[in-house]
């Protein structure tokens, strides 16, 4: 994304008042801008943030003010307040945390394969990946999905959302460097990615026919209703729980039951525990749910 606000250049002597605050930071950041940025993020995006993050918050959101010019946060969050859709993703954004790798909690791919070997062929599979990231989670569904039918994989589909456009650009073109996929074997390095050469050397690009299993779109959890068709046989939800809270943790979860087939399973983070919503899915062990009530 090109960003085309005007920097931060504030006339000479401005700096002195404005400037650094007593702990030597570029902006004044006082205890009611971080409530006041707690506040948003919760109702834009349904974000919890603990009062730890006062620092991270600092310095993701210093750049945007440098970025629009602001003086201050007041300055910028009023702004941001009078409805910038433009500025309204930039701010969500900076304060997402995208931390993923290829295969990352490995244990889920087997039940995962399980599962797509149980339904076979005899009807459409669908899969949402509900946090994309920046592709490596929905790409090791798609070789799963791959390794599981081969060629013929046709009546699977796989969507893949996150909240963060950014992230899912580097999604869409799925080139990665060479140190992302180190960890992955001989045979899928082959069979799924191709290597860079020349000026792209370092680099590997995911293969068009595998990039051809995985939609990208983006979506806010919070929405009262999303852009996936259902019923889904699997929700893969994993590691983004933990930024909510539990009552928004349960809305979520409400509106996921009712998308899934009965048969339907989710797969959390590892760190993730979905106790509070056991009317709405059962644990299986593993962090992996299925529904609470057949239908």
């Amino acid at each position: 994304m090109v960003d085309t606000s005007r920097p931060n250049t504030p006339p000479t002597g401005i700096s002195s008042l404005i400037g650094r605050d007593a702990s030597g930071r570029e902006f004044n950041f006082l205890p009611a801008d971080f409530e006041r940025v707690r506040k948003l993020i919760y109702q834009h995006a349904g974000i919890s943030l603990s009062p730890v993050k006062q620092d991270m918050v600092y310095s993701r959101l210093a750049r945007r003010l440098r970025a629009t010019g602001s003086r201050t946060f007041a300055e910028y969050l009023d702004a941001l307040e009078k409805g910038d859709s433009s500025e309204w993703e930039r701010f969500v954004n900076s304060l997402t945390t995208n931390l993923t790798s290829f295969f990352r909690e490995p244990h889920h791919f087997p039940i995962f394969a399980e599962h797509l070997q149980k339904i076979g062929n005899r009807r459409p599979i669908r899969v949402w990946c509900s946090a994309a990231s920046t592709g490596e989670e929905p790409y090791s569904i798609a070789m799963t999905v791959a390794e599981t039918f081969g060629s013929n994989c046709s009546h699977v589909s796989i969507i893949a959302s996150d909240l963060d456009t950014n992230v899912l650009e580097t999604a869409r073109k799925g080139v990665y460097s060479a140190d992302r996929v180190e960890k992955l074997s001989p045979e899928r390095l082959r069979r799924f990615f191709l290597r860079g050469t020349g000026t792209q050397d370092g680099y590997v690009a995911v293969r068009p026919e595998l990039k051809e299993l995985v939609q990208f779109q983006r979506i806010n959890l919070l929405d009262a209703s999303y852009a996936v068709k259902g019923p889904l046989d699997v929700i893969f939800c994993r590691n983004v729980m933990i930024y909510f809270d539990k009552p928004t943790q349960y809305k979520i979860l409400s509106r996921f039951a009712p998308m899934m087939q009965a048969d339907g399973l989710m797969f959390a983070g590892h760190s993730e525990s979905f106790m509070h919503a056991a009317d709405l899915f059962r644990s299986l062990g593993k962090t992996v749910y299925a529904l609470a009530k057949a239908r």
